[in-house]
């Protein structure tokens, strides 16, 4: 699932979220990053800076821009990085990394093929419970997985278009694009940029463009600016919808609507910890 969770913000060259960032293989995003612990997978493009507290990239990895890491940094094998690379920390570095504008690092430097992520992760959760840490190792657990952006593998990201092959769901950010997706659903979220995809749940959100989809709910006060296209159309009263809409099947508007499809209605965790392990493995 893509997932774009609260206090996150799209402007013209970077997303920026004040929690984590996950970013599947083969992926492509046209922005920057800037985030708290940013984690790239293999053969990925990052079409601006990246700025972390921690940077963690894959292998065969493109950043076309500069990367700063507050804390530590593993860049894998033959990735390459356009501007300068600047850690604060320690710096652990694969072979044939092409660095344009050379690097800085102010802790121990190590030349090798980092490990893969969920590898890591694993290893280090297994030496806190082998201490008796299991509250530390909790700990660890909730800080991997807590409300971060997950792109999963093969999106795009873009300032015209974000595009997926999974579900995608918005909850209380500013998002700018496009939306391709399975099912989506935003929850208190301005987008700007149409939407489209199968079952589409538009809740408390306002969307400056169209929606087009098989079935479409508008909910508590939401705001659509655009035309609304779809087999079925659910609406509550309260809505606003400054477009056509064009229901095949029937517009229905009631003073509460029920939702009967579970678009979204998923562990967003499950899917960050299965991307992840579909990244690195």
């Amino acid at each position: 699932m893509l997932v774009i969770p609260r206090n996150t913000r799209f402007d013209e060259t970077a997303i920026i979220h004040d929690g984590d960032v996950i970013i599947g293989a083969n992926c492509t995003v046209d922005y920057g990053i800037f985030g708290r612990k940013v984690i790239i997978g293999d053969k990925t493009e990052i079409n601006g800076d990246v700025v972390a507290e921690e940077l963690r990239m894959g292998a065969w990895c493109k950043v076309k821009g500069n990367a700063i890491s507050k804390g530590d940094a593993f860049i894998g094998e033959f990735s390459s990085i356009n501007g300068r690379l600047t850690v604060y920390g320690d710096l652990e570095i694969g072979r044939n990394v092409k660095i344009e504008r050379g690097f800085e690092a102010k802790g121990l430097i190590t030349i090798q093929d980092p490990l893969p992520v969920i590898v890591f992760i694993f290893l280090f959760l297994l030496e806190l419970l082998r201490l008796g840490k299991l509250e530390e190792a909790e700990k660890l657990f909730d800080e991997e997985l807590i409300n971060p952006i997950n792109i999963p593998d093969n999106s795009k990201v873009s300032l015209e278009l974000i595009q997926t092959d999974y579900d995608a769901i918005f909850e209380e950010s500013k998002v700018l694009g496009n939306v391709r997706a399975r099912d989506v659903r935003t929850f208190s979220t301005e987008l700007f940029g149409s939407i489209t995809g199968r079952n589409i749940v538009i809740d408390s959100s306002t969307v400056h463009g169209a929606v087009k989809g098989r079935k479409v709910y508008i909910i508590n006060q939401s705001y659509v600016f655009g035309h609304i296209h779809a087999n079925e159309v659910f609406m509550e009263k309260g809505c606003v919808v400054e477009g056509s809409i064009i229901g095949k099947r029937g517009v229905w508007i009631k003073d509460k609507v029920e939702i009967y499809d579970r678009v979204g209605e998923v562990e967003i965790q499950k899917d960050v910890s299965e991307s992840i392990s579909r990244d690195r493995g």
